[in-house]
């Protein structure tokens, strides 16, 4: 099958192509630049695959959670291609591409979202495949949930984030973190792929953004009431 996917839900900026298996990508971590790179990228990288826009079968998109303008800019990249050509569309989870960088059976992976916050999702791995964990959140990294049983393998930037509050609150059960990693579409075009596979593809048009804040954008007084809710 023929996938293009995008991926700019963090400071890291993706693009991937997939033909019968094989990726190619292009990642920068370009904060600000995401709606200037994705589109140019796209063309190239089909272009050396050798795929015209009209021999995909489906577009592929990190929904989020992430930054908002960054969730904005997949999702609307997503849906413009789709519509264009009339194919369907593959929302993947950004915590579940993410967490794709991780080793191991069991993942925690974690976005930065600012605010003393954190986005948050758990993932079991079998043979490549995964499969969340509960709901995805968005939660203050020491109010954080902690995970039944030891050996998880942290991943993403959540967890340098506050001072390390999440690596503090969840230390008991990991047994490794890796705070650098970032999402990437070569990740959200593999699961893609095998979301494809599995008939939940979808009309562009049904495409939504994963925020997990019911308000993307809260003012001074919200967060500090936040705040002290939280003590």
């Amino acid at each position: 099958m023929k996938l293009l996917a995008f991926e700019t839900a963090t400071e890291a900026c993706s693009v991937a192509v997939l033909v019968d298996g094989e990726v190619l990508e292009r990642f920068e971590i370009a904060p600000r630049r995401h709606a200037e790179l994705a589109l140019p990228w796209a063309g190239e990288l089909l272009a050396q695959a050798g795929v015209a826009k009209s021999q995909l079968d489906a577009v592929a998109v990190g929904r989020g959670p992430g930054a908002f303008t960054g969730v904005r800019l997949a999702v609307a990249l997503a849906q413009g291609i789709a519509l264009a050509l009339d194919r369907p569309v593959l929302a993947i989870s950004t915590l579940a591409a993410l967490a794709m960088r991780a080793d191991g059976g069991r993942v925690v992976a974690a976005i930065d979202a600012r605010m003393g916050e954190v986005y948050l999702g758990r993932f079991l791995r079998h043979d490549d495949e995964l499969q969340a964990v509960g709901a995805e959140v968005v939660v203050a990294p020491d109010l954080a949930e902690v995970a039944e049983g030891n050996g998880w393998a942290g991943v993403g930037t959540g967890f340098d984030a506050a001072q390390g509050a999440l690596r503090g609150r969840l230390g008991a059960v990991l047994a490794s973190v890796d705070a650098g990693a970032l999402p990437r579409a070569a990740d959200v075009a593999r699961l893609g792929a095998r979301a494809f596979a599995r008939g939940e593809a979808i009309a562009p048009e049904r495409l939504q953004p994963a925020y997990l804040r019911d308000q993307v954008a809260l003012t001074l007084v919200q967060q500090q009431a936040a705040r002290a809710a939280r003590g």
